[in-house]
């Protein structure tokens, strides 16, 4: 969804009373949003949420400061970290678009003019708020999986843990990280989430 209306097309604006509207994936990725709502498409259908809290903020700022204090002194491992609003990740075949709250591409983006169709990021993350628990845990998974995230990290304050899902034979592969432990990944060597 972005925040210019295109030129020579009908404006298409979306609300928070819009949730549970289908809307094609087309049509969605040019929409103008209302402010003050995050908007993502899900299968065809609008999905309204709020903005989350200063915690998941919080959260958030020191998981993007991590990676980006390794991608400083690693500069050759990581070329991209975005956010939200930065980033997005078009399934047209679900008619889905997501925006995580985080996501870190190792590869150069492909020069092609519709990017966030084909440029996969290796991992994801999304930090549960309190009414993103169901996507977060059960909707993200496949969409992810399918589009072909290496890991998708679900990092939950409330439960003070992360579940790291790590591609594996086709499949997700949990692995839950308490609070009090740090996570390595094999896609960034040197690098340890704490």
């Amino acid at each position: 969804m972005q925040t210019i209306a295109p030129s020579r097309r009908k404006v298409v604006r979306v609300g928070p009373e819009d949730a549970g509207k289908k809307m094609s994936l087309d049509d969605f990725d040019r929409a103008i949003g209302r402010e003050g709502w995050l908007y993502e498409l899900n299968k065809g259908v609008i999905e309204v949420s709020d903005i989350p809290g200063l915690e998941h903020l919080a959260i958030m700022q020191e998981i993007r400061n991590q990676l980006i204090t390794f991608q400083v002194s690693h500069p050759k491992a990581i070329h991209t970290i975005a956010s939200g609003s930065d980033c997005k990740i078009l399934l047209h075949e679900d008619q889905s678009e997501r925006h995580p709250d985080i996501s870190v591409y190792l590869d150069d983006p492909p020069e092609v003019k519709d990017v966030w169709s084909v440029w996969v990021p290796a991992i994801v993350v999304e930090v549960v708020s309190e009414r993103s628990g169901k996507r977060d845990y059960e909707e993200k998974p496949p969409e992810y999986l399918d589009f072909g995230v290496s890991e998708y990290w679900i990092v939950d304050g409330t439960k003070r843990q992360m579940t790291v899902m790590e591609r594996w034979r086709g499949k997700w592969r949990p692995n839950v990280v308490k609070g009090d432990q740090k996570y390595s990944t094999r896609l960034l060597p040197k690098f340890s989430l704490i």
